[in-house]
This record gives C-alpha cells, structure tokens and sequence, in this order.
C-alpha cells in the first residue's frame, strides 16, 4: 500500500510487534511512500499477555515517532496527524495505547468531512526500498540524520506541552494516559508544574527546564520506565522518582490511587469484595470441541507418564487449568509444534503438539514443514473449530483447507487423520491418537468442530434469513 503511494494502517498489540519486528524495523529503513501507521495496544498487568512489554522501545530502537495519546479524543485526532505526519517525513509512525484506553469510551468531535484517499503514484524510489547494504547505509544515515529534527518536532508538537504550576518543590513529567490520572488526582487544577509527553522522540529540551525549575520530579508513565530510565540516565539522582525507586509500582498498571499514594494524597473510599461472590476462572465453553480433544488426549497419555504436551495460543491454552491439566507449555503462537520437536530431538518421547486452526496458519505451518523434513517423532493436533475463537470469533484464514496444507507439507496422507471430537465418537479419537503416537514419525490430527459460539450465532442467522424467506413469500 505504502510503496503504492496508498496509506496503511497496521493493528496488533504488543507481542503482535515481535512478530512484525522485522518488516517494522525495516520499515524505517525504506520509509514510505503514502503514509504508514502501526497501532500498538500494549497490556500493563499481563490481562491477557504473556509479558508487559513496552513498545516504545520498539519506536526508539527503529529510530521513528512514537504517539501515544492521553485521552479518546487525543487519539483520534492523532490517527489523522500520524498519517499527515508520516507522509511529511516518510517514515512509519508507531502509536502506542494501553488497556485502559483501548478499552474506552467516549464522546469525540469528528471530521465534518472524510479525507480523499491517496491517487496511486510510483514516487517510491527503488533504491530506498532494495535493502542491499550499499543502498542500506545510505538510508541508514538519512535517518539517523533525521533524528535531531523528529526531536525538535517533539518539542514543538501540540500534544507535548509544558504547564506551568506555583509550587516548584515538585515537577510531574507524565506521559500517555499517566497524564490523564494525574489531572484526576487534582480536581482543581495541579500546584505543581506539569510536563505532558505524548510524542516521541524524548523532548529532552522540556525535560531539561523541568529539571532546572524543580527541586524533585515525579515521572508518571504507564508500563515500563521508558522516559525514567532516559531522564535518570546512569547517575543516581535522588530528586527524579518514579517506579525505578518505588513512589509508584514497578509492575502492573497504574490507576490514579497509585498517584494520589505517591503525591500523599488521601484516596477515595475503597470497598472490600463482597465474599458472596465466588470468583470465576476461565474455563472452556460447555459444550466445545476442545474439552473432548483434551478428555481423549489425558485418557490416552495415563499410559505414558512421561508424556510432554505442549500447547499454543488460543482458547485451548485454557487446557492447562482444572479439570484437563493436559500441558506442559504455552510460550508464543507456533511454539507448540517447534517445541515438540525440539523434546523429541532430545530423545522425549511421546511428544504431543496442540495447536488450533487459526494459529496453525498464523505460526504453525513453518515449524510442520521443518518437523516433516527431519521426520521428527511428534504427534502433532490441529484443533480445528473452523473459526478464530480468542478474538471475536472472525473466519480462520485456513478453513476446510487443513489436509491439502498438510499434504502440501509434505506428511504421508497415511498419517493425517481427521476425527469429530464428540463424546460418542471417544473410543475412535482415543485409538487414533494412540496409533499416532506409537508411530516414528511426524503425524498430524485434525478434530474438527464448530465453535459453540459461533454456531450459535450462525443458527440465529440462518433462522432469521428462513423468517425472512417465509415472510416475502
């Protein structure tokens, strides 16, 4: 799109940017054509993560802006400046939101009128965009060069801005939605000299006045100490605080009862739980296809103690909790066949892979190909519920196309087997992976059923579009 002379933008949240690393890096590199955006939730608390990674080191490292709004309107007017902007530059934007915000809402002035779409153009250069080394460095010093301009944009941008207070004894540098939390803890306006960030690079040029004006500052960001780290340096200056020297948590979302702690500010009344309600765990669907995949698999597996099961992600890493307890592992999408294979070059047998259909397609199929070439003795399952579960129930991108990709891999058709996971079908699923798991070599089997989610929703279709026939006749 970009090289097209089109605009992108590109969504995923923080582990999403480690797959993407490459192309984004990269991304720097080239430059762009029509304007590229990369929006980033990060997940402060891990809600539904395996770490709480911040990505704005992923903006300073590809050496691009980052954005990182402090409220609902911020960011909507900041897609349309991010665009403009990289368009401006020619590099991708980064723009970074947090739980919090990603789960909000809010009223939002808009645009009376939707900008035209980019014409098609072949203004990109293709020397910019062949990363040969010779042309490579070139680039590089292009952008390394651009640095000190991105910074002074920084410091002259209208979402940085420096507020003046009365009381110099405390300086607060906040960043993203932390600014939003610290207008909260001061309901009739914040005594203490305020610095806003919400565009990156760092705008060392505020962050210095603020330090000549205040005898301490308190750093406020959500994640890890990005802008902390910058501004302490490597010195151990006692008047700058933040979540490296404890005034707030190192981990873990921030919420502006931690703020009001760190300012000695009385919170606002909490209540205890009430301990009539019973908290609920995470549990598979009554009636989903991955509870009788996993009843089959752990009846099979009591005649191998030793057995190592290594899951994916997906609503089926829930297999991991009470009542299945069926894994050993969920590290990262496709992780669950390459470390399978990995067990089994060790000499761990019998190696069990589970990955679903969507994240076969997403992260599998590389590590598939690398274990059928080595023959590797893995008993791989592609849970198949023909649909994306996890995130909303979207089509699979890989649906009812399972076996040709797999004998496109190159596995033997004699093992790759397809069952239907219900309960009056346990003795064949149960013989199958038995089969399977006594054979030496790769094989792979596909239990395939509908989400109970999403077939319920595509009943409901299918009767209202019955209603509706019946009514026009």
């Amino acid at each position: 799109m970009s090289f097209m002379g089109k605009r992108a933008l590109v969504c995923m949240k923080h582990v999403g940017l480690n797959v993407c690393a490459d192309p984004f890096v990269n991304s720097g590199m080239t430059g762009t054509n029509g304007g590229v955006v990369v929006l980033v939730a990060d997940d402060p608390s891990m809600h539904s993560s395996q770490d709480e990674q911040d990505s704005r080191f992923y903006g300073k490292f590809a050496m691009i802006p980052t954005l990182e709004p402090s409220n609902q309107q911020e960011a909507y007017d900041m897609m349309a400046f991010a665009f403009d902007y990289s368009e401006e530059i020619h590099l991708p934007v980064l723009m970074r939101v947090t739980t919090r915000m990603a789960h909000s809402r809010a009223v939002v002035e808009v645009a009376e009128t939707p900008r035209q779409e980019n014409e098609l153009n072949y203004n990109a250069k293709a020397s910019d965009w062949v990363l040969l080394p010779a042309f490579a460095r070139k680039r590089n010093v292009v952008v390394t060069g651009q640095q000190k301009e991105l910074e002074e944009k920084a410091v002259a941008s209208p979402y940085n801005k420096f507020v003046e207070g009365t009381d110099k004894s405390l300086g607060i540098i906040a960043s993203g939605i932390g600014y939003n939390y610290v207008m909260e803890c001061f309901k009739d306006g914040c005594p203490y000299p305020v610095l806003k960030i919400s565009q990156y690079p760092l705008p060392k040029k505020l962050v210095r006045k603020m330090l000549a004006e205040c005898e301490k500052v308190l750093i406020v960001e959500e994640g890890q100490p990005f802008i902390e780290d910058m501004v302490r340096g490597v010195g151990e200056a006692e008047n700058i605080m933040g979540r490296l020297t404890g005034e707030l948590p190192r981990t873990g979302e921030l919420n502006p009862d931690f703020l009001k702690k760190a300012l000695g500010i009385p919170s606002d009344e909490n209540f205890a739980p009430c301990e009539d309600v019973t908290p609920r765990p995470p549990a598979l669907c009554q009636g989903c296809g991955h509870r009788d995949v996993y009843t089959a698999l752990n009846k099979v597996l009591e005649d191998y103690p030793n057995a190592r099961v290594f899951g994916d992600i997906g609503c089926y890493t829930l297999g991991f909790l009470p009542p299945y307890k069926a894994i050993h592992s969920c590290v990262d999408m496709g992780a669950s066949i390459t470390m399978a294979k990995g067990a089994a070059d060790a000499g761990q047998w019998p190696a069990v892979a589970i990955i679903g259909d969507s994240t076969f397609t997403h992260s599998g199929m590389t590590g598939l190909l690398d274990a059928i070439n080595e023959n590797a003795n893995i008993t791989v399952i592609i849970s198949d519920n023909l649909t994306t579960g996890m995130t909303g129930g979207q089509d699979s991108a890989g649906t009812n196309k399972f076996e040709a990709i797999v004998r496109g891999l190159g596995l033997d058709n004699e093992h790759l087997k397809v069952v239907v996971p219900l309960p009056k079908n346990m003795p064949e699923i149960t013989q199958i992976i038995r089969d399977e798991i006594e054979y030496k070599g790769v094989s792979v089997i596909i239990p395939r059923r509908e989400c109970m989610q999403t077939l319920q929703r595509h009943l409901k279709q299918k009767k209202a579009a019955e209603k509706a026939a019946q009514e026009n006749k």
